[in-house]
């Protein structure tokens, strides 16, 4: 029987006008320490986020949702914060910001299999 791995995620939003707190759930990330694992998804559809908000420049969020992928990989695309250890890359994409490009708090479980499994198994209920 495997062990249960305690892991941390944080949904990934899209907060398009952000004096109004409206949100569209569009990734999560994930980070589990004991599985040395940290990686962020995420699924935007435009068609729904126009229909929520049809002002919003898509082109100009896709880069920062794109940044959440590159940072949590440690990648060089991801800039300095790509070179920072992988729990303080954690902590910089899910620290509390107002911008367009939000997470929500930090949400703790355990998970049984393979971490990778479980970001895919809470985007599909979480996002999609």
């Amino acid at each position: 029987m495997q062990d249960n791995h305690l892991y941390e995620y944080a949904v990934i939003r899209v907060v398009p006008s952000v004096e109004r707190e409206e949100f569209l759930n569009v990734g999560v990330i994930l980070y589990c320490k004991q599985q040395k694992f940290l990686q962020a998804v995420y699924t935007l559809n435009e068609e729904k986020l126009r229909t929520f908000s049809p002002q919003t420049d898509i082109n100009t969020i896709r880069p920062y949702l794109d940044a959440f992928v590159e940072i949590s990989k440690g990648s060089k695309a991801g800039g300095p914060i790509g070179a920072l250890d992988m729990a303080s890359r954690f902590r910089w994409l899910t620290a509390t910001r107002s911008s367009v490009v939000q997470t929500s708090k930090v949400h703790p479980g355990f998970c049984n299999g393979k971490a990778d499994e479980t970001l895919l198994r809470l985007h599909q209920q979480l996002v999609l």
